[in-house]
């Protein structure tokens, strides 16, 4: 006697956990350049999970995209041909799979499996659904072998990066530090604050939120564990999210001044941070803070709306300034490459191309010289960005001062033992950031270096 027939319907989608949705999505468009993902982890669909989803759709995603390289490389190995030409969902669901698989010991071979099959299924593609199935399950019998990182282009594979990079880093900084940037680019960049004064550790303390001290800056701390964001200090505006690298560009700027400052410029300020700390530093100067985007702008005003009586936040284009010989400091702190943030930012590693660089860096000129014409004699710019490529950093600057000869640059050390004497600098920090400046001056940090993203600043003075 047959038993009851099941009222389901045959085609009736297995349920799907909503952080591997999320997380599908957000690679979807990261795949299609339609946005990026630390855009798209802060947007309403992630916002909406549940905490622990949140944190698992945002490890899924950071984690796919810091280790495409490889996994694709690995994926394509299992297929039947491995130059097929596979649709970007099919290629996404195995990414996911496959970096559940070897990358999350937490997360059971089956889930990792079951959910990436079902999103194939999902996404239309039924038929291709047999296939990912089966290269993941190969994969997941597979033995691990671990890559070697002898030569660059092997490093370059074992951790994810394209080799072109790896190898020009290997060129220009050395193999060791060029195997250091790789790791840090694997790695989930340090949850880093700025804290307003030494008593908010206290506070900190007693709402059970774990913070150690930053490498270089008094005032930088790493959150170890708790929720920074609950804290009566977060939501007074006493705390704010910012790398410490960042930190130390602005608090470099605000320390180069040689003469009294009574007007800055910050040149390309969103999000503001930067803006910020120059207020802090000089709180009676006037600061103009200049964004091109429109968007960008609306969002650095509401930031810096308790400040309204002394920032002023124009739109405006840094390469075509106004005012003429008119600010004590300027800050430059352009758009570029974003090469020493791939940590952070790794969707980077494979949208940029070579020839990327001379274009930047044709903006970055046209920045610096209009930072150059609106700084008075005697007073002085400082160039920065988070690149590692000398296009973007030592030759913008040589370039720029090859052009005229009333502007020089400006070694680092003397603002550097300045910081240390104001408790700005730890002590250890400004031992160690001493050994980063290079014999013109400028200051590289390289991501493995300290627990920041990678930035090179220079200072400028225009002759008096």
């Amino acid at each position: 006697m047959n038993g009851p027939k099941s009222s389901a319907p045959k085609n009736r989608k297995a349920p799907l956990s909503a952080a591997r949705k999320a997380a599908f999505d957000v690679l979807i468009a990261v795949e299609k350049g339609q946005s990026h993902s630390d855009d798209l982890l802060r947007g309403k669909a992630v916002n909406a999970l549940s905490s622990a989803d949140r944190n698992l759709a945002t490890t899924l995603v950071l984690g796919v995209l810091r280790w495409q390289i490889l996994l694709d490389h690995e994926l394509r190995a299992l297929l039947k041909h491995p130059g097929a030409k596979l649709e970007p969902e099919v290629l996404i669901a195995l990414r996911l799979g496959a970096f559940q698989l070897q990358h999350l010991d937490r997360i059971p071979a089956r889930a990792a499996i079951d959910e990436s099959v079902e999103l194939a299924k999902q996404a239309g593609h039924r038929f291709a659904s047999a296939m990912v199935n089966a290269v993941l399950r190969k994969l997941n019998a597979a033995p691990r072998v671990q890559p070697s990182e002898g030569t660059p282009e092997k490093l370059a594979l074992a951790t994810g990066h394209p080799a072109w990079m790896v190898e020009r880093w290997a060129g220009i900084y050395g193999m060791e530090a060029a195997r250091a940037i790789c790791r840090h680019g694997q790695s989930q960049p340090a949850l880093t604050v700025r804290i307003e004064n030494a008593a908010v550790d206290t506070e900190l303390t007693a709402a059970g939120i774990h913070a150690e001290s930053g490498d270089l800056l008094t005032a930088a701390r790493a959150v170890i564990s708790g929720d920074v964001t609950s804290s009566t200090a977060y939501l007074e505006g006493r705390i704010r999210f910012q790398d410490e690298g960042s930190q130390l560009v602005a608090e470099l700027a605000a320390g180069v001044a040689s003469q009294s400052v009574h007007a800055i410029l910050d040149c390309c300020a969103a999000p503001g941070g930067k803006t910020l700390i120059l207020a802090e530093r000089h709180p009676d100067a006037r600061i103009v803070a200049c964004e091109a985007s429109p968007q960008r702008l609306d969002a650095l005003r509401k930031r810096l709306a308790d400040h309204a009586e002394h920032i002023e936040c124009r739109l405006a284009d840094a390469t075509v300034l106004e005012e003429e010989s008119t600010f004590d400091l300027v800050l430059a702190d352009v758009p570029c490459s974003g090469t020493g943030t791939l940590g952070r930012n790794p969707e980077i590693r494979h949208r940029l191309r070579l020839e990327d660089l001379v274009r930047q860096a044709e903006r970055q000129r046209g920045i610096l010289r209009a930072a150059l014409r609106a700084v008075r004699p005697g007073g002085r710019v400082v160039y920065s960005t988070c690149s590692l490529e000398p296009e973007e950093n030592e030759q913008v600057v040589a370039a720029v001062l090859g052009e005229r000869s009333d502007a020089h640059l400006v070694s680092f050390r003397a603002g550097i033992e300045s910081l240390l004497k104001a408790e700005i600098l730890t002590s250890s920090g400004a031992e160690r950031l001493l050994s980063c400046v290079a014999p013109e001056g400028a200051v590289q940090l390289l991501p493995g270096a300290f627990h920041t993203d990678g930035f090179f600043i220079a200072t400028i003075e225009r002759d008096a």
